[in-house]
């Protein structure tokens, strides 16, 4: 056995101990499944005893999600911090996959929500103090986005910002600096109304692992703690704690670090870290952190670094002790089973059956990557009631180089929307009338994880000569040899990854279904598998299965899988629409083990 493995084991005994069974409730894991990594979550009596989380987003807008839960059981989308434009102009310039949105922290004083998090340009060096655009984002109604501000700008090297209110009523904001500058965690007085800061102090170094990052400060019994993450979000991810009497230090380690961590184990939840702690109504504590359901060979997670949580128990004076991560898990005894939460959102285990009927807008869950161009997305235009129309873009969804799609490239950005893989098992599909009349115009659905790394299934049209393989099930007799050089609707595959990926699949669409409605399908009929069908919409009977691709493709990174549909030129000239409907997300699913 792993001193990590028996840490774990041993710190389970004593929180299990600490809370007694008896009066246990069991919850599973993750509470936010999918894309939902870097939790902070607080209850709020105020507002009526709800509990909300917010998770991170990077490229994705809408950019911040807030779920809300009367219960940890039920969590329902209520909105997203970063909703408008104007918030934070330049996110629709950031450059890499890895860039975007970082890590928030969502507090409540003084009856204002506040959301600490930086916007990083993950392309410029650390010591590039451009890399890092600290920010505040307030409101006084989580359940409204008109009220959430603005951007405030702060000054700060680093990422992973907080604020803190301390018993003397000063304001305080610690980060992470830039680790590969300087590995510690900074505190500096702040006006969090105008981003004015004080000078900024190391008051801790972390326990040596690397990059200490995502820091929280608590001010319980007396002591200051400091929580942090340390290892990196990969494999090596941990949770570790020091404290002080004083807030600027000197902190002292837990002896006990890691205090949670599923390094060196065979679990299924690997890479915890970056945690959060809050308490219920009843006093007790509890623990959130990032995981992705990996096991220890970290190949096949599509659905990235999602939220879990865990019961912690916190006696007078002492250190916090965390029950380890597992699907299935036993707490202190929830809240009643409560439902009645405001929001505009799914509950985050809901499947979708979208009509896009008249006089609706976008489901809130739905996404897209940066700042979409809204005349391209029209929910049931006067020519295709109960369809959404996508009008193409100039770039695909690798767009220029993998990592950029820079307005100055043209103004309509990359025409997609989606939604999150939040099942291991599931199937997405649409319905697409398409008649394309340009070389490479295309439509089509796809697993997505970031502009290098995903799995469109389309209609291009494209050389008859293009053709590298017959539609599934088709007969050459029947169908007939198209000339050469002639342009014909093409069934079409192709990946996108740093991993290898299947090589394209171009094939003739078969001639009876041409001028028709398709129904197009992702399914994820295991853990590591998607499959990739097509056929006449409203005769699924003659569906057939085009490729089979690895997930491997869309794990990797800080991101998870977004499943969804694009319209394209390529480059090209085309401005034929796509007509999306009968969009369906149906969850198969979960492993937790």
């Amino acid at each position: 056995m792993g001193l990590t493995t028996g840490l774990l084991l041993g710190l389970a005994v004593s929180v299990c101990t600490a809370l007694g069974h008896g009066g246990n409730s069991s919850f599973a894991n993750p509470i936010l499944p999918g894309f939902h990594p870097d939790p902070s979550c607080l209850f709020v009596p105020e507002w009526d005893d709800t509990f909300f989380c917010a998770s991170s987003s990077f490229n994705a807008f809408p950019g911040i999600p807030i779920h809300a839960s009367k219960d940890l059981q039920n969590w329902k989308l209520i909105g997203h911090v970063l909703n408008r434009r104007e918030q934070l102009p330049r996110l629709a310039e950031t450059n890499r996959s890895t860039s975007g949105i970082w890590a928030p922290t969502l507090r409540f004083n003084n009856n204002t929500f506040w959301l600490v998090t930086t916007l990083v340009d993950d392309d410029r060096p650390q010591a590039d103090f451009t890399r890092w655009d600290n920010v505040i984002f307030k409101s006084k109604d989580p359940y409204n986005a008109a009220s959430w501000s603005n951007a405030i700008h702060f000054n700060f090297t680093g990422y992973d910002t907080e604020p803190f209110w301390d018993v003397d009523g000063k304001v305080y904001i610690t980060g992470a600096h830039a680790w590969q500058v300087g590995p510690y965690i900074q505190l500096a007085e702040a006006d969090l109304d105008t981003g004015k800061l004080g000078e900024w102090q190391i008051i801790w170094n972390g326990t040596g692992g690397m990059a200490p990052e995502g820091p929280h400060i608590y001010h319980k019994d007396g002591w200051y703690y400091i929580l942090a993450a340390e290892g990196g979000t990969g494999l090596d991810h941990m949770v570790t704690m020091a404290r002080s009497r004083n807030l600027a230090g000197p902190y002292v380690s837990n002896p006990s670090n890691p205090v949670l961590s599923n390094a060196n184990t065979t679990d299924l939840f690997q890479t915890v870290g970056h945690a959060d702690l809050f308490q219920d109504k009843s006093g007790n504590w509890w623990g959130v952190a990032l995981s992705t359901r990996s096991g220890p060979n970290y190949i096949n997670y599509p659905m990235g670094r999602e939220t879990v949580m865990t019961a912690v128990s916190w006696p007078k004076g002492e250190w916090p002790t965390f029950s380890p991560i597992s699907g299935e898990s036993s707490g202190w005894a929830m809240p009643h089973a409560a439902k009645d939460i405001r929001g505009i959102g799914p509950f985050i285990t809901e499947g979708d059956d979208v009509t896009f009927t008249a006089n609706t807008t976008l489901p809130a869950h739905f996404t897209h990557w940066r700042y979409p161009q809204p005349s391209s997305f029209t929910i049931s235009p006067p020519e295709k009631p109960n369809t959404l129309r996508l009008t193409p873009s100039f770039l695909n969804l690798t767009a220029l180089n993998g990592n950029y799609a820079g307005p100055q490239h043209g103004p309509d950005g990359q025409t997609f929307v989606g939604r999150r893989q939040q099942d291991t098992l599931f199937t997405f599909s649409v319905d697409l009338s398409f008649a394309p009349t340009a070389p490479d115009e295309e439509a089509g659905v796809t697993a997505f994880l970031t502009q290098n790394h995903h799995l469109d299934f389309g209609v291009a049209l494209l050389p008859a000569s293009a053709s590298t393989a017959a539609f599934p099930g088709t007969n050459a007799t029947v169908e007939g040899v198209d000339a050469p050089g002639a342009l014909i609707p093409q069934v079409r595959f192709r990946g996108a990854s740093y991993v290898p990926v299947p090589a394209p699949v171009v094939a003739p669409l078969p001639r009876a279904w041409r001028g028709g409605a398709l129904t197009l399908e992702i399914k994820a009929a295991n853990a590591t598998h998607y499959s990739f069908s097509m056929g006449p919409a409203g005769r699924r009977f003659e569906m057939r299965t085009v490729l089979v691709a690895s997930n491997d493709a869309v794990s990797w990174g800080f991101t998870g899988t977004i499943l969804g549909v694009y319209a394209t030129t390529n480059g090209g000239k085309g401005s034929t629409p796509g007509y999306f409907s009968k969009w369906k997300y149906t969850p198969q699913g979960q492993f937790r083990n």
